[in-house]
């Protein structure tokens, strides 16, 4: 992938490698995997962001601080809970079509799990299949990410490998060297849901999404992060 400078500034959002969707968390990988389509050269039309009903699990995230980062991507965000999201992904890319708009392709952050899943709902959208940071070293995605000038926080842990102080902290070029002396463990990207992240900053973001008041919470065997004040400051 790609890891050349992009900003807002010369990103028009136009290409002619197709439209494409993006799979959109909130975290390091979505973005990372969207920012790396658009140095390819690809157009991002729609985030689509997805909530299981049924159970809050760790990848849990205020809506309000995913549509801060589409505001501050300047690309429309639909959110959606979902009881099968596989289901739920195929309508939206409907409902998108229904409209009129043009969907050429889907991007995922996946980077060792849900190939087939993903293989699949792209095979019956006819969608080309966009994963820029397929099967990439760990560590070398983290760097990447740093290189690159991603703000990134850590928003839950599980608490029986990390503490509640990891709450927070930022990926910079200490993180990986602290994961491994705390325990080795620990996948550098978090890869077997050791951590979850949220990007406060990237080169693509017109707005840094400052946290001004957040409490921890242990649920489900993690710790959150659980942001309810914060701020979009102008770079």
């Amino acid at each position: 992938m790609s890891t050349n400078p992009i900003s807002t500034k010369n990103y028009k959002g136009k290409s002619d490698k197709g439209k494409v969707v993006v799979s959109w968390t909130g975290g390091k990988d979505s973005c990372f995997a969207c920012y790396g389509a658009i140095s390819e050269g690809f157009e991002v039309s729609h985030l689509l962001n997805f909530r299981e009903i049924q159970r809050r699990g760790s990848h849990d995230i205020n809506p309000d601080l995913v549509y801060a980062q589409a505001e501050a991507l300047g690309i429309p965000l639909i959110h959606k809970d979902f009881i099968s999201y596989e289901q739920e992904f195929k309508k939206v890319v409907h409902d998108l079509r229904d409209s009129g708009e043009i969907i050429d392709g889907a991007v995922f952050g996946h980077i060792d799990t849900h190939k087939n899943l993903v293989d699949r709902i792209c095979g019956d959208l006819g969608l080309k299949l966009i994963m820029p940071i397929w099967q990439r070293n760990s560590e070398q995605i983290i760097n990447d990410l740093i290189d690159s000038g991603f703000e990134v926080i850590l928003l839950s842990v599980k608490a029986d490998l990390l503490g509640k102080e990891w709450l927070g902290r930022k990926i910079d070029e200490y993180f990986i060297r602290d994961l491994k002396k705390h325990n080795l463990s620990i996948d550098p990207c978090g890869e077997n849901g050791e951590f979850h992240t949220f990007v406060t900053d990237c080169p693509l973001f017109k707005n840094r999404i400052k946290v001004m008041e957040s409490e921890t919470v242990l649920r489900g065997g993690y710790w959150f992060l659980e942001i309810s004040k914060f701020e979009a400051e102008k770079k």
